[in-house]
């Protein structure tokens, strides 16, 4: 643990000197909803659809910061002196997967209002307990898999095409989860509740992932 916490204070310490990775995904967030909002042609949305939106845009932004989580360490070696150095190597996946957690977090106390101020009908304060906790349990699945996806990616040529090739499959469930869960809270007259079922369905997609990711990650960082 103290090992993965010295490996997310680095990474938090890169992101607040440089503004690399958050500036641009909420730039493609807002972008994004700005596009749908004169694109669809209509002044508000609500229920499926704008559940649809909110969590695709999410998505893809999150995509952006996926692609670089580990551009340092492959570009000024910091792979090879993780692997020298005398430490449980999963501590890598715990702290790449907490940064890109608090990424996604950041993302979306800025996104959601965002979303909220361009194309939602409903009010989102009645439902944001429950919007936040489907929003959590969908950040897991993505911190999870986008540090593994990452991890393969970056060893590659081709990182920022084989990155989404890889998990964007692999998040289809988070993603279904996500948008399911939301949909309801995103209705008119919403109960406030997010429906049970699909909270279950991603409290267990988090699970499963995160053990097989922490099962072949030490694996996944020799190759």
């Amino acid at each position: 643990m103290r090992t993965a916490l010295i490996v997310l204070r680095k990474d938090l310490l890169l992101e607040l000197r440089g503004f690399e990775t958050l500036p641009a995904m909420v730039l493609f967030s807002i972008v994004t909803f700005v596009i749908f909002h004169f694109g669809l042609n209509r002044p508000t949305i609500d229920g499926q659809l704008a559940a649809a939106v909110l969590t695709v845009t999410l998505l893809f932004a999150a995509m952006l910061g996926i692609n670089r989580l580990f551009v340092a360490e492959r570009e000024q070696g910091g792979f090879d002196a993780f692997l020298l150095a005398p430490v449980d190597r999963t501590a890598l996946l715990v702290a790449k997967a907490t940064a890109m957690f608090i990424f996604l977090l950041v993302l979306e106390v800025i996104a959601v209002p965002a979303f909220a101020l361009l194309l939602l009908g409903p009010p989102v304060g009645p439902v944001l307990p429950g919007l936040v906790l489907v929003l959590v349990l969908g950040n897991v699945g993505l911190s999870v898999i986008g540090t593994l996806v990452s991890a393969i990616a970056v060893h590659t040529r081709a990182r920022d095409l084989i990155g989404p090739i890889i998990g964007l499959p692999l998040l289809i469930p988070a993603l279904i989860g996500t948008a399911r869960g939301v949909g309801p809270l995103l209705a008119p007259h919403a109960s406030g509740s997010p429906p049970a079922k699909w909270l279950a369905i991603l409290a267990l997609y988090d699970l499963v992932f995160a053990l097989l990711s922490y099962a072949v990650f030490d694996f996944l960082l020799e190759d």
